[in-house]
């Protein structure tokens, strides 16, 4: 994520690093922030929220709605349900979020630098990209929450202090993998902790509606469904986003609009969106859309206007240089509505409202009613391509192409080069 190094903001005006070395400790306040601003540079990373966490999601969770049609080999294992343990994007993800931890671990162990007017802001800042990165660590490469014992089954190591990244590792960096509970615990600390720190406004950084998003996404999950429309309702209910008319203007925008909740800064000098790469007709994209997919549109839904026909690939992230609408007010009047029905509540809405909320945007006939399928198929078109369809497969129980739901080849393995490196670390079944 390329983070604007000029604005009328003071503390935007400080430059990103993404390291301390020994020669260059954190001093002052403005060192401890140019730390932070290089932490959400991280998490905007080529395999983090610049594109990776997303089309992994779809790939692995695709059943002939897509076909990929490039030459990298480490899609093409994603889709066809078969990802070896050498598969450097998914090293490279690993890698990218472990890396961006280690930065705001550093950020909190250094908070006594802050001044006290941006400690609060620094350090949710910190906690919300550490408890988004948990939260996307351990549903890739852990069981899904609701496939057995989640205090039983293996996630990710939870580390939460910083190492120096500039000296060679010793035995106390084998670290082993925690459970996928202990993963969502401190996914669900850190976010809780990051909604209460942080200011309703904050510039393109995330804010306290960012971190009660992620975490109505964290209890959709965990099938933890009144606390998720509870979540959602905080941001729906704040007035501070607003559905942007017509759909595809709202990825047309270069920049944030009114229902980005959180978006991943780029710019024409850093910055990689390679869900351009992957989706695009401007980079070649490489995953085309079938019938299949198109056809579980209405007719007059005028979300198929994102569709470019000649091509048969999405336009959505056609800009290369716009940010990437991470969390989007539409995503959550969805899971308010189906936190709603599931729990038997109507926090801030009745679910048909606000499934009605989205499908008046498409242009399309409001329901009377609603049920749990018609919601789910709605987060489908509204959602698609943004990194959701695995995930919620996975927490449906729904079958994935010819595979269950709960298929280790579903799960991502813990990439060799760690485990040739740590014998803590176990390897995935399958693997």
């Amino acid at each position: 994520m390329a983070l604007p190094l000029a604005s009328c903001d003071s503390k935007l005006d400080i430059e990103p690093v993404t390291n301390v070395s020994p020669e260059k400790a954190l001093k002052t306040s403005a060192d401890v922030e140019a730390l932070l601003n290089g932490g959400y540079e991280q998490l905007g990373g080529q395999y983090l929220y610049g594109g990776g966490l997303q089309y992994y999601a779809d790939l692995l969770g695709d059943a002939g709605e897509v076909q990929f049609g490039g030459t990298y080999l480490q899609p093409k294992e994603l889709i066809a349900k078969s990802v070896l343990t050498n598969n450097s994007f998914v090293a490279n993800t690993w890698t990218s979020a472990y890396a961006t931890i280690n930065t705001v671990n550093t950020v909190l162990a250094n908070l006594d630098k802050v001044s006290e007017v941006q400690k609060e802001r620094v350090e949710g800042g910190a906690k919300f990209i550490r408890g988004a990165l948990y939260f996307e660590l351990v549903r890739y490469y852990g069981k899904a929450w609701n496939d057995g014992n989640p205090s039983a089954n293996l996630g990710v190591p939870i580390v939460l202090t910083p190492t120096d990244v500039n000296k060679s590792p010793g035995e106390e960096a084998k670290v082993k993998r925690n459970t996928v509970a202990e993963g969502y615990e401190q996914a669900i600390k850190d976010l809780t902790e990051a909604e209460t720190l942080l200011p309703a406004t904050n510039g393109f950084f995330a804010t306290k509606y960012a971190a009660s998003a992620m975490l109505a996404r964290l209890y959709l999950q965990q099938q933890e469904y009144a606390k998720a429309a509870v979540q959602a309702d905080k941001v729906i209910s704040s007035d501070n986003y607003a559905l942007v008319y017509p759909y595809a203007a709202e990825f047309a925008a270069l920049g944030n609009t009114s229902e980005d909740i959180f978006a991943i800064q780029l710019t024409p000098q850093a910055g990689i969106n390679d869900l351009n790469t992957f989706y695009s007709i401007n980079s070649r994209g490489e995953i085309y859309l079938t019938e299949t997919f198109v056809n579980q549109f209405e007719p007059d839904d005028d979300r198929l206007n994102s569709i470019d026909y000649d091509y048969g690939l999405s336009t959505k992230f056609d800009n290369i240089h716009g940010n990437i609408h991470l969390i989007r007010l539409a995503e959550m009047y969805l899971i308010r509505a189906e936190g709603n029905l599931r729990a038997g509540t109507e926090v801030g809405a009745s679910p048909v409202d606000d499934v009605n909320m989205v499908r008046e945007r498409a242009q399309l006939q409001p329901y009377s009613s609603v049920t749990i399928d018609e919601i789910l198929l709605e987060r489908r078109l509204e959602l698609a391509f943004e990194g959701f369809l695995l995930h919620d497969l996975k927490r449906t129980e729904m079958q994935v192409d010819n595979l269950p739901w709960n298929s280790p080849k579903l799960v991502l393995p813990i990439p060799q080069r760690e485990t040739d490196v740590n014998s803590n670390l176990v390897q995935n079944e399958g693997y």
